[in-house]
Parts: C-alpha cells; structure tokens; sequence
C-alpha cells in the first residue's frame, strides 16, 4: 500500500512535469525570436521523462534488493547469536521472522529473541522506504527543476525524447529475450539433473510411465518407469482429433463470413462465435466429462462399441469447438486483407465465386491461414483442464480414441502438485517433459515459417 502512494505521487509529478514543460515552451515560443528546434509536446515530453523515470527506476530497485537486504542483517544477527546454526534452520528463522512481521502463519510460537528480531527488521523496512521515498521525490522534483531550466529554442528535445524511448523499447526486448533463455536454461539444467538418474534412451524411447516411486528402497515399486511416448502419443492423438474439428469448421466458417455473409449476418455473427474463445477451459471440461463423454459412450453402447467413459475423443471433439473462434476470427482478417484488386481481376477473367476463392484467396492469404492454424494448434497441445476431466489420467500407448489417455502437460501438473521434493526424479520428470514439448513446438514452428515463406514469396 505505500508503495503504491509512493508510485501514484511520482506518476503525478511527472504528469505535472509534462504540463510544466509543455506550457514553458508554449511560454517560449510567443516571446523569443527564435523557433523551437521540436513541437511543443515534445518538451513536456523531455520534462516528464526526467521527472519520472529515474525515479520510477530507484523504486523498482529499492523494491527488488531491499528485501534481500533487510533478510540478510535478520542472518547476521541471528549468526552473531548463535554460530551453530545451520542452514536450514536459518531459512527457517528467517522464514518465521519475516511472517511475524507481516503478520503471517509461524512454524512456532514466538519467543523473545523472534519478536526482537521481527521487530529489527520492521523497524529496518519502515526506515528504508522512508528514506527511499525522500530520495525518490526529492531526486523527481529536483530533475522537474533543472529540466525546466535547460527548455530553450535550441534544445533538441525531440532527439532526446526518442533516444530515450528507443533506449526504453530495446532494453524491453532484451528483457523478453532474456525471460526466454532464462526459462530455457532452466528447463535444461533441471533436465540434466533429471537424466543423471533415468538414462535418456529410456526416457526418449520407453513405451512405459509411471512415475510413482517408493520413499525407502525396500518398497514395492522402489524405482518409476519414466517412457515417455505414451504421453506424446496421447498429445498428438488429441490434437489430432482437436485439429480434425476446427480446421475444417473454422476455416468455412470464415470463408463464408469473409465471401458470401451479408454485412448484418456478419456483425452478428462474429462476436457470436468469438464468445467460444472468452469461455473458461474448465467450463469446455465440465461440458466435455457430463455431457459429451457420457454421449459417446451411449452411443457406442448402442452399436457395439465399447467406449471408455473418459477417452481422448471426447476430449478432441470438445477441445476443437475450443480451438474454432482462433482459427475462424484469424482466417477471416487475413481473407479480409486480401486485395479486393485480386478479386476484381480473377471475376474479369470469367472465374467464379468460388474458384476465386479456391484459386486465389485462400492461396493469398495462406501464410495468415497457416499462421491461424498454428496458434490453434499451440493452444491445443498446451491445453490441460479440458483433458484432464475428459481424457483421464491413464498413460496409455494406444491409437484408439475411444480409449482413455493422458498429455504431457497433465503429467507436467500431476508431478508439481502438493509439497514436492526437487532431488528425486519424479519431480524432475515434469521438466524433461517440458523441454521435450518446447522443442517439439518449436520443429512445429519452423515447418510453418517454411511454409509461410514459401507461399509469401509467391504471392507477393
């Protein structure tokens, strides 16, 4: 809470920055000879950023390490009292007299040396932010005074302002690429922690999952079966059937809305479709386990089929009426941006509606259309609620959909749930599945950049 006061007063400083730049360069251009080197905007720009954002930034600081720091003096006074300490038990204290302060849930009832020590690091936290606030909006209002002293005519405050901007917008794609590698990096050194006790041959290769493993070695089942292909082969099955659904639904669908629907029946029916989109996953699963799976089964009673009461078509049937709004609202905007120049001419040559559509939209706007169909299909695989109340839990190595099976990422959330301990290799199965899937989305992701260019390149 303060330091959401503290952030709301240096927006207004620099909202007041702005103002004050502005109109002193508004000041200047009616009484100086001289004509402003940038429009008027840019000078409140130039005040505001200087109002703001070193501000902004020590408050980003003071918010990361403070903290750490304030944790850190609760450790050297507890090693001061006790050198015997160890260090699980000084995570712990730590832990309690964080909580205590706070007023959070203990391991322990408080004792005098706990109630000293929260005390210590409350009265260190109120100190710090005092002092940062102080540092923060005198260092605001003394960049808002000498900001305003140096507007003149022959201040560049345009090149300056779009420096800065341009400094603000790549170290922002820096942050994106780095979140990236970081998450990557991550994933493989759990991973390599993980293949140092399940060789990666029978991770990579083995037909059999069960992840379960016994506490002391003398348990039945002391070591799981790690084969991960009845999890990938139940992730492709279901996106297949997903894929099945709402590529040929979806893509209609927009061919219609794009080529032959009225300007009423479009309007109507396009945020229609798109509300399937705005539907929680866990809703698609309640519809899919009470409604959809119990049909199939039904039905298949009725023919002789036996069909499981939670199999990976009902999850595929339902997971594709998910996936259709993405396929059909993206389809359609890139048939809309289909030159109307390129239907003119294909109508002068005699073609019909729909060997116009068949012969040059869909050609022209295909990278779009491979575009849609791939952000579909990232949706589908990554999806987890739909299946697991759907599809079940069982890893089961089979091609039939009237069966039950599971996906990678359900087993991802099977292995992190609950209190989990990151040594053994169930826990650490959840990141190898992680990196695997990451790389089979990427393979995926080059196929369709190859597509895509190939396809652009001739019909640019």
């Amino acid at each position: 809470m303060e330091q959401l006061a503290l952030f709301f007063a240096l927006l207004f400083l620099t909202v007041l920055g702005f103002i004050l730049g502005k109109g002193r360069a508004v000041a200047l251009s009616g009484h100086s000879d001289q004509p402003l080197h940038s429009r008027l905007p840019y000078y409140g720009l130039y005040t505001a950023l200087w109002c703001g954002l070193p501000s902004l930034l020590i408050m980003a600081g003071w918010m990361i390490f403070e903290p750490q720091i304030a944790e850190m003096l609760v450790a050297s006074q507890l090693r001061d009292s006790d050198a015997s300490i160890t260090p699980d038990q000084l995570t712990l204290y730590i832990n309690d007299v964080v909580n205590l302060a706070s007023g959070g849930i203990m391991s322990r009832d408080p004792d005098a040396a706990l109630l000293s020590a929260a005390d210590n690091y409350a009265l260190f936290r109120q100190v710090s932010y005092f002092a940062m606030a102080v540092v923060a909006i005198s260092l605001s209002l003394l960049a808002l005074y000498t900001s305003l002293k140096k507007i003149n005519p022959a201040l560049r405050a345009r090149n300056q302002v779009e420096k800065v901007i341009s400094i603000i917008m790549m170290i922002s794609s820096l942050i994106a690429i780095l979140t990236t590698v970081g998450i990557v990096f991550s994933l493989i050194f759990e991973t390599l922690r993980f293949f140092d006790k399940v060789p990666f041959f029978d991770f990579l290769f083995g037909t059999h999952w069960s992840p379960q493993t016994a506490l002391r070695s003398d348990q039945v089942g002391g070591s799981g079966s790690f084969g991960a292909i009845p999890l990938f082969a139940g992730t492709m099955l279901i996106t297949f059937i997903c894929m099945v659904v709402a590529i040929p639904v979806g893509l209609l669908s927009a061919i219609y809305m794009s080529e032959y629907a009225g300007k009423k029946f479009r309007a109507f029916a396009k945020p229609v479709l798109e509300v399937l989109a705005g539907i929680p996953t866990v809703v698609y699963g309640f519809f899919a386990a009470l409604t959809v799976a119990p049909f199939f089964r039904d039905s298949g009673t009725l023919i002789g089929l036996s069909v499981s009461s939670e199999s990976a078509l009902a999850a595929g049937m339902v997971m594709g009426i998910m996936i259709i709004p993405f396929i059909s609202s993206l389809s359609d905007d890139v048939m809309n941006s289909v030159p109307q120049s390129l239907r003119d001419a294909s109508y002068a040559m005699g073609a019909t509606r729909s060997e116009t559509i068949t012969k040059v939209i869909i050609p022209a706007a295909l990278p779009g259309i491979v575009g849609a169909v791939l952000l579909a299909m990232s949706r589908a695989i990554g999806e987890t609620m739909i299946v697991v109340m759907a599809a079940g839990l069982a890893a089961n190595l089979t091609a039939n959909p009237l069966e039950a099976v599971t996906t990678v990422t359900v087993q991802i959330v099977t292995l992190l749930v609950g209190d989990q301990e990151f040594d053994s290799a169930k826990t650490l199965a959840a990141f190898a599945l992680g990196l695997l899937l990451f790389a089979v989305t990427l393979v995926l992701n080059v196929v369709a950049l190859k597509v895509v260019r190939k396809y652009r390149e001739k019909y640019d």
